[in-house]
């Protein structure tokens, strides 16, 4: 069942996510060579906790195995999506995926960023400026009208159309009450097909998208996913509300390129 919202619950929904842009900010400031990502979800945790919120990640259950330790999804490189944050330090040219989530005021916030550590290979730059361009073409199709699969079908053409390829097992969702809610948002599909979008429709919207091949693996942690090929794959999100002429994203990255400002992606 997919549940449209008020204008009332929209704006709790958009206090939850803003609250992930700040926090998301506050690691921007700390990555860095020699950084390790158990040092950034821990400045996480404090300061979604610090603010009143609950991380919505730690201890989500997981049919596969133990539930997720983290108020941080951290995934390096190769890494896609479900990185459990460790002890291991960032090197000069990775690149991570920081996704997070809080849960506020009885609503959801969820939105990510691939960050640069350091000077990282133009290539991989390209790439993680493709996935984000991707994530506004989308974007431009959630309005009232559409189709879930116009939003899939831009993502996809856009990525494509530079050789990368779009993960097909992990999509976006709706959001609300709960993290995981219907409908699945695909990152790729037809134009004209799926479920028709509504107003007062909640979904996050988040391409996952790789440089090499489109096929990935689960880590024996039970929860990294990552790409068979071990080339790199990039991750951004957005939580939006679907409005009759556009968009509203309820989420922000500009916390975020405050901080990093001329380094922003």
């Amino acid at each position: 069942m997919i549940f449209l919202k008020t204008d009332d619950e929209i704006e709790l929904l958009r206090q939850s996510n803003l609250l992930v842009g700040r926090t998301l900010a506050e690691v921007a400031k700390l990555i860095k060579p020699g950084v390790t990502t158990k040092q950034l979800d821990k400045v996480a945790e404090e300061f979604i906790r610090d603010h009143g919120a609950i991380p919505t990640f730690k201890g989500f259950p997981n049919p596969y195995g133990p539930p997720f330790p983290g108020t941080l999804c951290t995934s390096v490189n190769e890494q896609v999506v479900h990185g459990i944050p460790n002890d291991i330090p960032l090197k000069e040219g990775d690149i991570v995926s920081v996704d997070c989530g809080t849960y506020m005021n009885g609503y959801c916030g969820d939105s990510a960023y691939t960050f640069c550590v350091g000077e990282v290979d133009p290539e991989i730059v390209a790439l993680l400026k493709t996935t984000k361009e991707a994530l506004y073409k989308g974007i431009e199709n959630a309005v009232h009208g559409k189709r879930l699969g116009d939003i899939g079908y831009a993502i996809q053409q856009h990525c494509e159309a530079q050789s990368y390829e779009v993960v097909r097992e992990f999509v976006g969702h709706g959001i609300g009450k709960e993290m995981h809610e219907q409908p699945q948002v695909p990152n790729y599909g037809k134009r004209g097909t799926g479920t028709l979008l509504k107003k007062g429709m909640c979904i996050a919207i988040e391409p996952m998208i790789t440089q090499g091949s489109r096929q990935i693996v689960m880590e024996s942690d039970r929860w990294t996913i990552r790409t068979r090929d071990r080339k790199c794959a990039a991750h951004f999100e957005h939580t939006v509300a679907i409005g009759l002429d556009k968009a509203d994203i309820l989420s922000s990255f500009e916390f975020i390129e405050q901080v990093l400002g001329d380094k922003a992606i």
